[in-house]
């Protein structure tokens, strides 16, 4: 067989592994779905009247802030679903089954592409998830076309590959699972500091470049964009940039913390 071959057959066992893992111990996934679904749930019917006649400037309508919401809520969802791919990577550092797969006779990369893949794939179906919720109780995108939907769930893939191959490195470089999960903890506290909950210009004026200059914000925008035929503007290049550099960022991190040789 080529290299190639050896390649995607060993990277294929090791998605395979990775999500029998998932489906055998699901109780992280679904605790991490918990938090955008709640959230989801108390800013709509919470706070959503009130929400909505401030972004609005009139009358309250909790059907509009629930559409200028759940964009945010499924950038969330994958931050949040992530912090499971750090911790998992971080206990099969600590466990000793990495040691016992670089002495066999497999891809070397084939253990963090299982992780990658089956993060993103876990991603998709935490965001089809949460998605159905926001349909559940009224959220609707009738206006997008094909196109539109395509770029989305394109731009979801992105956003999930990009933060994956960041939460890789991070449970790599981490001592334990739990500190996987503390160190990873960033990827669903920022979108909580974005435009996800209220627009950046209505924010205090010292927090605004804190919302503004970060990979949530443009994403969240385009995704607004896209589905809810709001202005995009330049959001678009820049959310496509943050992923890109964060991908790229996190595979090469990633490689080179798996690379070393153990201590």
């Amino acid at each position: 067989m080529s290299s190639l071959s050896l390649a995607v057959r060993d990277s294929t066992t090791m998605l395979r592994r990775n999500l029998l893992h998932a489906r055998r111990y699901p109780s992280m996934t679904l605790n991490l779905l918990l938090t955008p679904v709640m959230l989801l749930l108390l800013f709509v019917y919470i706070f959503g009247d009130v929400m909505s006649a401030g972004i609005g400037h009139g009358g309250a309508d909790r059907s509009d802030y629930l559409a200028y919401l759940v964009p945010g809520i499924l950038m969330l969802t994958i931050g949040g679903t992530t912090i499971g791919s750090a911790v998992s990577v971080a206990t099969d550092m600590t466990e000793g089954i990495i040691a016992r797969f670089r002495t066999m006779a497999i891809h070397r990369g084939a253990v963090l592409i299982g992780h990658v893949v089956g993060s993103v794939l876990q991603c998709v179906m935490s965001v089809v998830l949460v998605g159905a919720v926001a349909v559940a109780i009224g959220f609707r995108a009738t206006d997008a076309t094909v196109l539109e939907w395509l770029l989305a769930i394109g731009l979801l893939a992105l956003v999930s590959l990009a933060l994956t191959w960041i939460a890789v490195g991070m449970g790599l470089s981490s001592p334990n699972a739990e500190a996987a999960g503390n160190n990873a903890l960033p990827l669903m506290v920022l979108p909580l500091l974005s435009s996800a909950f209220v627009p950046v210009d209505a924010m205090p004026g010292w927090f605004q470049p804190i919302a503004e200059y970060q990979p949530f914000t443009p994403a969240i925008e385009t995704l607004r964009g896209l589905l809810l035929g709001t202005e995009i503007g330049h959001n678009g290049w820049l959310a496509v940039g943050w992923c890109v550099g964060l991908a790229a960022l996190g595979y090469v991190w990633s490689r080179s913390l798996f690379d070393r040789d153990p201590t």
